[in-house]
């Protein structure tokens, strides 16, 4: 697959923006559990970001097998789950430190604009969210590219 088909062929477009809407999913799934893992369980946020994003990995999975690529059968679903699973531990690489590079800054931004805490809504908070939204999208077009050319290269 090729990056200009994308936008050329119907049908990976359609493949992409259901990669997408699977992506959204999983960052809700994502940035939920984060929150929870940091907030409710007192995991610090670089371990809380690892964790949320193995749960959004397997609830991407599962939406990805069954509704972007149903017809992706010809490997079996351990092949593909492991596939998958090597595709993102690299995208996890790649996220990691933009999430550290970019969580300090943004937390320093959210406090010099004065973001008053309202309930569990404060400058860190936001800081940690807005460093993990940036990291999210990098790593979408990663997943995709490789995703599509060695995990589901048995589609059409």
């Amino acid at each position: 697959m090729k990056l200009n088909e994308i936008f050329t062929n119907p049908r990976e477009r359609e493949r992409f923006l259901k990669f997408a809407v699977v992506g959204a999913i999983g960052a809700l799934v994502d940035f939920g559990s984060f929150h929870v893992f940091m907030s409710l369980l007192g995991v610090l946020p670089v371990w809380a970001q690892v964790f949320s994003f193995t749960t959004a990995v397997s609830s991407n999975f599962i939406w990805n097998r069954v509704w972007t690529y149903p017809d992706s059968r010809s490997k079996s679903i351990l092949n593909q789950l492991m596939t998958f699973f090597v595709v993102n531990i690299v995208g996890l690489g790649i996220r990691t430190p933009i999430f550290a590079g970019l969580e300090e800054p943004f937390r320093r931004l959210f406090g010099f604009f004065k973001i008053l805490p309202i309930g569990l809504v404060t400058a860190d908070r936001l800081g940690y969210t807005f460093a993990l939204g940036v990291a999210v999208v990098v790593v979408l077009f990663w997943n995709f590219f490789i995703n599509r050319v060695w995990t589901y290269n048995d589609v059409e």
